[in-house]
Order: C-alpha cells, then structure tokens, then sequence
C-alpha cells in the first residue's frame, strides 16, 4: 500500500520557473502587442520621426513609473490575485469583483481580437500589395487565429 501512495504522489507536472522562462513572460508582459499596431499611427500623426521618438521615450518613462508602482503594491500587498488584490484591500470586495469582471467579460476578450486582427492583417497585407486587404479574409483569418 506504501508503495501505491509513492506512486501517486510522484505524478504530475512539477511547478518549475527557470530564469529564462521568467525573462521571457516578464518581457513579453511588458512589451506586449502594442508595438506593432501603433507605430503607423504615432508616425503619421506626430509629423516627424524625432517627435515619435520622443513619444514612444516619454511613453516607455511613463510605463516604467506604472511598474514600479505595481512593483510597491506587489511588495506592500503580500497576496495572489494582482488587480483584484490590489482594488480589494483598498476599497473592498465589490468593486474588486467588478474590475475582475469586467478584465474577464471585456478587456481580455478585446484585447485578443485586436491582436488577431492585427496578425490576420500584417499576414493579410503582402497578398495585396496596391490595394487596401478586403475585410473578409482578414476577419476570417483574425477568427482563426482566436
């Protein structure tokens, strides 16, 4: 009977993070997706390549001072949960289950499509090089991608 309980402890995935693996979810977490939607639009709208490079400093100085504020709450607030943890010890368990919601319901599920969209779009492109792509096989392609 030993023997049984040795065996089944012994199945399953060991949890093992090594420092690649936690480099690689940290930059990608950090890089994101946003880099290859909004340089276009930052170009064009800005007029100059040194003034959209002064936007993408000023934006990464910006984002850099917003993870360091959830690197403080991450060491203040000692539980899991991030967001909801967060919203949860300082104004308690309504709001924090409303932002939980609404991270589930509507900014995950839309963020996902813009970056299928964005994929299906940069794939998309080469097919039609003179023409603007036609809607359709780029929205079935972004629905594949989903």
């Amino acid at each position: 009977m030993s023997d049984w309980k040795a065996e089944k402890e012994e199945i399953g995935l060991k949890p093992k993070l090594t420092l690649l693996n936690g480099i690689t979810v940290i930059v990608g977490c950090i890089i994101g997706s946003g880099i290859f939607v909004s340089p276009k639009g930052v170009l064009v709208n800005s007029g100059s390549v040194a003034l959209s490079l002064v936007i993408w400093i000023l934006s990464g100085v910006l984002s850099m001072i917003g993870a360091y504020c959830y690197a403080e709450l991450g060491t203040s607030i000692m539980r899991s949960g991030a967001d909801y943890a967060y919203i949860y010890e300082a104004f308690g368990a309504f709001p924090a289950f409303l932002r939980l919601w609404v991270e589930c319901m509507i900014i995950r599920p839309c963020s996902q499509a813009i970056v299928a969209l964005t994929f299906s779009f940069y794939i998309i492109e080469p097919l039609f090089p003179d023409c603007e792509q036609p809607s359709l096989p780029v929205t079935l392609l972004a629905a594949a991608a989903i």
